[in-house]
């Protein structure tokens, strides 16, 4: 889970083009928006897009689900992870 911990900070960084910021600057238990790291509904719908690319997972913009989701890094895991899972299981 770590190590995916770790790709999901290099998406953020790569993907909002996150300057000065190395993975190991992002506390997987911070929050991602206001406090924390700061990102903005801007941010949000880019991190959406890559991780949509890069995962195949979809959320809804305006779904409470999906903020939860967002609040940090080990919750954007978490649901990265139980989608593949969840993919995985009806592909076999």
């Amino acid at each position: 889970m770590l190590q995916f911990e770790q790709e999901i900070k290099e998406l953020i960084i790569s993907s909002l083009a996150l300057e000065d910021i190395t993975p190991q600057d992002i506390d997987a238990a911070q929050p991602l928006f206001v406090d924390g790291l700061g990102l903005d509904s801007i941010d949000a719908l880019e991190l959406g897009l890559a991780l949509q690319k890069r995962y195949g997972v979809t959320m809804s913009a305006d779904s409470e689900q999906t903020r939860k989701h967002f609040g940090s890094v080990q919750a954007l895991t978490a649901f990265v992870v139980a989608h593949r899972e969840c993919v995985g299981s009806t592909a076999a």
